[in-house]
């Protein structure tokens, strides 16, 4: 059988940036094992399946693989599907309602000149902060040095608003660029509270990358051992929704301009918005531009083993 799929880089204005996406379109009748060979195939970070919604009121179910596994929801997934869609639309949409593993995700459709240029998701879940990890650890995950690590503002700490990561401050732009993942530190570390990814950032941006806010990295582990993502929204989102929680403002929206994936030469851009009104988080924003790259089909034998 085939299958249309089209590609697009998220996350970024301009080809070969940001985060690669493949975006399977009419995946009804695919088996979860199809899918996830369609995905370990593509090699991507993740690879989304837009099956018929099983509610008439939203505009798709959105299914999000890794090359490993799938997953409850995802940043760039949701961006660049909604992209996709929404490029493809006979007329433009406003907004486009997803339904996840992880719960309805909302994503607004950024359009500019008449033009669709990318998308803002609205995270599905409220802000979760859980187990924490202490300086030494997460930086032995990294190849750093405890000093490496700041925790003057929060200590590394497992945050989500859909999918859970390790949340690590780094004291300077250089240690961020130095920082190597460590497998057994990995497995050491991370092991004891069930989290396999982290998230890492400093708020020590040189003027030349300005005017972004924070620069940040992320590694997790891949088809081969563990790798590095260029731009993840999901993790974005989280840690903006964090740095929201401990900002003494009681209300307002903490806006932050983050880059990502540039020591990886993948430079991307993620723009988060975070509520609060009375202390608490109202809702948590993520979004970007995007880059159409390929379009085509796959062959997908009637059988595949899982």
């Amino acid at each position: 059988m085939q299958r249309r799929y089209i590609t697009v880089d998220v996350f970024t204005d301009r080809a070969f940036g940001g985060n690669p996406l493949a975006v399977v379109l009419d995946a009804e009748g695919l088996s979860t094992a199809q899918m996830q060979a369609i995905a370990t195939e593509f090699n991507y970070s993740e690879t989304t399946f837009v099956l018929p919604p099983q509610d008439k009121a939203n505009d798709a179910q959105v299914r999000i693989f890794t090359v490993r596994s799938e997953i409850p929801f995802a940043g760039h997934p949701n961006v660049g599907t909604a992209f996709v869609l929404a490029s493809r639309a006979a007329k433009t949409p406003e907004l486009l309602r997803f339904e996840e593993k992880a719960g309805l995700v909302p994503v607004k459709v950024l359009i500019d000149g008449g033009r669709v240029i990318g998308a803002e998701l609205t995270a599905p879940q409220a802000l979760q902060r859980t187990n924490e990890v202490s300086a030494a650890d997460a930086a032995a995950c990294l190849s750093l040095s405890a000093a490496d690590v700041k925790t003057d503002r929060h200590v590394p700490q497992v945050a989500s608003v859909g999918l859970p990561f390790l949340v690590v401050e780094i004291a300077s732009r250089e240690a961020l660029k130095r920082a190597r993942p460590d497998a057994a530190a990995f497995a050491r570390a991370l092991a004891q509270i069930g989290r396999d990814v982290v998230y890492f950032y400093t708020r020590d941006v040189p003027a030349g990358e300005q005017p972004l806010d924070l620069q940040a990295r992320m590694f997790h582990p891949g088809a081969s051992g563990l790798s590095e993502d260029p731009a993840t929204g999901s993790a974005t989102a989280a840690c903006a929704a964090l740095l929201a929680d401990i900002d003494p403002a009681r209300d307002g929206e903490l806006r932050l301009r983050i880059g990502q994936g540039v020591d990886m030469g993948r430079p991307s851009l993620l723009l988060t918005r975070v509520r609060k009104q009375g202390g608490a988080i109202t809702s948590v924003h993520v979004g970007g531009g995007c880059v159409k790259m390929m379009e085509g089909t796959i062959s997908v034998p009637g059988q595949v083993r899982g």
